[in-house]
């Protein structure tokens, strides 16, 4: 991410509401201590440093997940970055149960460059970035193409986590790839033939009849 908010990294600020203390620490995570005198006052995580808010291709926030357990999922809280004179947490909400947000003020986003995503990345991403700007111009793919493709550049500079189905279909996207000419495919049967020869031999060692052809 931006790299002049890796200042706020160490720190920790906080914000009073009713009995209830929260405290934010950037890159690292945020707490909700409740301030009275009851045996069980609960005290715990409401979220771990996870990934960033990204919209219009501008960072709007941090999201902070896989927090202490919250009947069937784990708690999560929004930090929403905001211009503000001081490094301050200046407003808490919890618009559904177990989901928090948080708005967190600082001077350090006052700029209207200061959260751009596009100088943070690498000059390879930023190529990728300026291919897919072109291809869209072009009308050569759509927009929810050009998302898709941002999307994919975000995870790869580790902006985003991608999803679960993200990596399987990387993995079979890496599959089809080895496969996809027929030198190389030739190539792959060749070589597996080989084994297979290989693998009959050691089988007529062993005395196991093997059943089947090389074509199979």
């Amino acid at each position: 991410g931006p790299a002049h908010l890796f200042r706020l990294a160490g720190k920790c600020f906080s914000f009073v509401e009713s009995t209830y203390k929260y405290e934010f620490c950037p890159f690292h995570n945020v707490t909700q201590h409740e301030q009275t005198f009851r045996w069980n006052a609960y005290s715990g995580i409401l979220g771990i440093w996870h990934e960033w808010e990204i919209d219009n291709n501008t960072f709007v926030g941090m999201w902070m997940r896989e927090g202490d357990s919250c009947e069937t999922k784990s708690r999560q809280t929004k930090v929403h970055l905001v211009c503000g004179k001081s490094n301050k947490l200046a407003y808490v909400s919890e618009p559904s149960t177990c989901v928090y947000s948080l708005t967190f003020e600082t001077p350090l986003v006052c700029h209207p460059h200061s959260l751009l995503v596009y100088p943070t990345l690498t000059e390879a991403l930023q190529r990728k970035w300026d291919e897919a700007e072109q291809l869209l111009y072009d009308e050569l793919i759509t927009d929810q193409g050009y998302k898709k493709i941002l999307k994919e550049i975000f995870e790869e500079a580790g902006l985003l986590k991608a999803t679960e189905e993200n990596e399987v279909e990387k993995q079979n996207k890496k599959i089809t790839l080895e496969f996809e000419t027929v030198e190389k495919c030739s190539k792959e049967y060749k070589q597996l033939s080989e084994e297979i020869k290989k693998l009959r031999v050691l089988l007529g060692q062993h005395g196991i009849a093997y059943k089947g052809n090389l074509g199979e």
